[in-house]
Formats: structure tokens, sequence, C-alpha cells
């Protein structure tokens, strides 16, 4: 069964939080056709949020061609081509744009966010598929800006 990382805190609503993170998975080839997705209900009661949330995510990524409805398995990642680098780098960039706009009004140095971008890239490949919110250790020779 597939997993979701729900930020229920996070300025992005939870409905697009899963849009976005099914999109970028099936577009990186995390997903493959076929996989299938928790129900509504499970997903709803796992990460305690109401259930027409989830719906709505799952109805928009049907609309979209992102899953499919299958009788008696619920809804699966859809058949779909193998997005191309390009578009995957459109989905990011409103992402760096973002974060580039942020650490500039921080007044945070070019290099040191690219370091700590790099250190968390590290450690999110470096982390068991079971954890995906890794501890953050402070990294060496980090500026104090």
């Amino acid at each position: 069964m597939l997993a979701f990382q729900i930020q229920p805190h996070d300025t992005t609503p939870i409905y697009r939080q899963i849009v976005d993170q099914v999109q970028r998975r099936v577009s990186s080839g995390q997903w493959k056709a076929g996989d299938e997705l928790p129900s509504v209900r499970a997903l709803a009661a796992l990460h305690t949020v109401n259930p027409m949330t989830i719906s709505k995510a799952y109805a928009l990524l049907e609309e979209q061609g992102w899953l499919e409805r299958r009788r008696g398995l619920g809804m699966v990642v859809a058949d779909r081509r193998a997005t191309p680098t390009v578009d995957r780098w459109e989905q990011l960039m409103p992402t760096l744009e973002a974060a580039a706009r942020q650490a500039g009004e921080l007044g945070l140095k070019p290099e040191a966010v690219l370091k700590r971008l790099a250190h968390l890239m590290e450690r999110r490949a470096e982390a068991q598929p079971q954890d995906p919110y890794p501890e953050m250790d402070p990294l060496p020779d980090q500026p104090a800006d």
C-alpha cells in the first residue's frame, strides 16, 4: 500500500498535499501503474483528517488522469507514459522559487541554502522507507547566518 506524508500544520491544504505527492511520485517512477492507494476511510483515519478531504484529492487526481477507480480495488495509479524530466522540473519550480525568495528575505547566503538542500536530500535518500521524517543533525561547519 502506498503511503502519504501529510503535514496538518503546513499552509498547503491537505488535499493539495495529496495531489502534489501523487503527481511527483508517479512522475518520478516511484509509484507505478496499478499500485493501489489506501482507501479514503483508511487514509482519513490514519492521518485524522476529514474523509471528504481525501475524496476531493482522489477525485481531482482521477479527473486529471493520475488515478483510476478499479472495481474491488479502489483507487490505483493510472497507466501513464513516463513523465519527461522537464515536466518534473516544472512541478518542482514553484517550490524552489518560493524557497529562494524566502531565503533571500531571511538574508541567507545561496551557498548555505544549497548546502542545506543537498544535506536534506542526502538524508532523505538514506532514510529507511518506514521513517518518512528522519531526524536532522546539524550540518558540519554550518555558518551562523
